[in-house]
């Protein structure tokens, strides 16, 4: 393993045309296969960098912000934004490109933060990040304060007293009817 890597070396882009078989009822690409397809390309831009084999930890917001339509190239590029210890943040943008018209439109993106590991499933220290520009630093700062942000999100639902009164009163805020069994 090499004791550093750049983010370049890590790039990875997929590209698939739309089926009928990846549609859903609407007659839209069904958001599940657009996610398989994102932890496909997370697993392999993960694994390359690093030089292990690799498991989705966690998957942050995906807001689906345009359909994709039967017929249309999609393309998904990730790059490693952050490395820890053993794991990494892969940033992901996905496009569909309606092939006919030439019209590109962004439909989603997404942060999957990626685990290397062993032959025997014990975590792995991988390579330090290279940053190479300015852009690269920015996506680190940005995946360092979403970390961050995650971590203080865990931390105040653990010091949150649900059953508390204020708790409670709080809740008539909310589109909720409150109907404890006491």
């Amino acid at each position: 393993m090499n004791n550093s890597n750049t983010v370049s070396a890590s790039k990875i882009t997929l590209s698939e045309l739309m089926l009928p078989s990846h549609s859903n009822f609407s007659g839209k690409i069904h958001g599940g296969y657009l996610l398989s397809l994102m932890d496909q390309i997370a697993f392999a831009c993960a694994s390359k960098y690093c030089g292990s084999y690799c498991v989705t930890a966690s998957v942050d917001t995906v807001n689906f912000l345009n359909p994709v339509e039967i017929g249309e190239l999609v393309t998904l590029k990730a790059s490693v934004n952050y490395v820890g210890t053993s794991s990494m943040v892969v940033g992901i943008r996905v496009t569909s490109q309606n092939i006919q018209t030439g019209k590109v439109k962004h439909t989603n993106s997404s942060y999957f933060t990626m685990v290397a590991k062993n032959e025997k499933g014990k975590n792995v220290q991988v390579p330090k990040l290279i940053l190479s520009n300015l852009d690269e630093v920015r996506r680190f700062y940005e995946s360092v304060n979403r970390i961050s942000q995650k971590k203080q999100s865990l931390q105040d639902e653990i010091t949150l007293d649900y059953s508390s009164p204020e708790a409670l009163e709080n809740l008539q805020n909310y589109n909720i009817i409150l109907n404890l069994n006491k």
